[in-house]
């Protein structure tokens, strides 16, 4: 099966990761939109036209279906989006969503991007919601383990008053796990854990990873190696 993913950046990387774990033989091919990130700052008409985009340039690779692996783009835009393409489309909301709802998970807070928090997505089971614009471009600029980014992610666990579970609403944030369980003892709740929960897939086919990403420099690359840790293949595409 041949299986499209797409972030703002690196962040649906921790996604990929997750599916490459339960289906290590699947062709995956993923899209991280460098050169326009943050996401989670741009209006919906900008993020429709970035989707409309890539889910374009994955589907000229010929993928079964599409990961939108960005929280903010789930959140926000998905249900305008999700029959658009003649694809079948998968948002990480809905199996987190859904995970919450099977293990009955409550004292729930969120960190997200501005975007995802205002769109209200996950206020039906959140007690608390932070939004957090500047760990994206630390994590995206190599920054994830200095002192600033630490201090950062302190003060915005702070604005969460201790949950028992904390939902990672933007697909970065799992790179920063080790640092959020060094503040907090809550539950931290993978998006990408869930997609690969949810979406039982296949595993017969070809193992091939391929990662695009509309600009690629030294940091990408050794974030893109920090995260996924085997062989893949990776290419600068502007789309």
């Amino acid at each position: 099966m041949k299986i499209g993913i797409f972030d703002s950046g690196i962040g649906g990387l921790t996604v990929l990761k997750e599916l490459i774990n339960d289906y290590p033989h699947n062709e995956y091919i993923y899209f991280g939109d460098t050169l326009n990130l943050p996401y989670g700052t741009k209006n919906k008409d900008e993020l429709e036209i970035r989707a409309d985009l890539i889910i374009d340039f994955l589907k000229k690779q010929k993928v079964n279906m599409v990961v939108i692996a960005c929280g903010t783009i789930s959140s926000n835009i998905y249900s305008k989006i999700k029959d658009k393409y003649g694809l079948m489309l998968i948002d990480v909301l809905t199996p987190t969503i859904k995970y919450i709802s099977d293990n009955k998970l409550t004292d729930i807070g969120v960190l997200g991007t501005p975007m995802t928090i205002q769109s209200g997505s996950f206020s039906e089971v959140a007690k608390s919601e932070v939004a957090c614009p500047l760990l994206v471009p630390l994590i995206e600029n190599g920054k994830k383990d200095t002192k600033e980014c630490e201090d950062i992610v302190i003060d915005y666990l702070k604005h969460l008053h201790n949950p028992k579970n904390i939902i990672l609403g933007c697909t970065h944030y799992p790179v920063l796990s080790e640092i959020i369980k060094k503040h907090s003892k809550a539950h931290l709740i993978n998006m990408g854990k869930c997609v690969s929960q949810y979406l039982k897939l296949p595993n017969i086919g070809t193992a091939k990873v391929t990662l695009y990403f509309s600009k690629v420099d030294e940091i990408l690359k050794d974030n893109v190696f920090n995260i996924l840790k085997q062989n893949y293949e990776i290419q600068e595409k502007i789309i």
